[in-house]
């Protein structure tokens, strides 16, 4: 019978862990990360639920001719601000967790 004390330790450790992640996701879809391509003219932030927060387009660079380049300078910053923001919730992830790897939370 001394597993079961062992055990009921565990799940309690368990339950604590999962309650502080839940509250460190609701924290990090608070945080935000900002980025910019083109040398600033476009920026994008994104939040820790990797949801794109906010666009910014400088004028000088919304060219009617070259719709190419803008879309180009957009895909960036959109795709490093999700990088960015993947990685921020996987650093915040890897302190709660130790380190240890638990499917389906990173």
């Amino acid at each position: 019978m001394k597993g079961m004390g062992n055990m009921g330790g565990m799940m309690k450790q368990a339950q604590k862990l999962q309650s502080k992640m839940m509250k460190l996701q609701e924290e990090l879809a608070e945080r935000t990360v900002e980025t910019a391509s083109g040398g600033g003219m476009v920026k994008v932030v994104a939040n820790g639920k990797q949801q794109i927060v906010s666009i910014d387009i400088e004028k000088e660079v919304v060219d009617p001719e070259d719709v190419e380049m803008l879309q180009d300078l957009i895909l960036a910053a959109v795709n490093d601000a999700l990088t960015q923001s993947q990685e921020m919730v996987s650093g915040e992830m890897n302190k709660l967790t130790g380190g240890l790897n638990i499917p389906g939370l990173t």
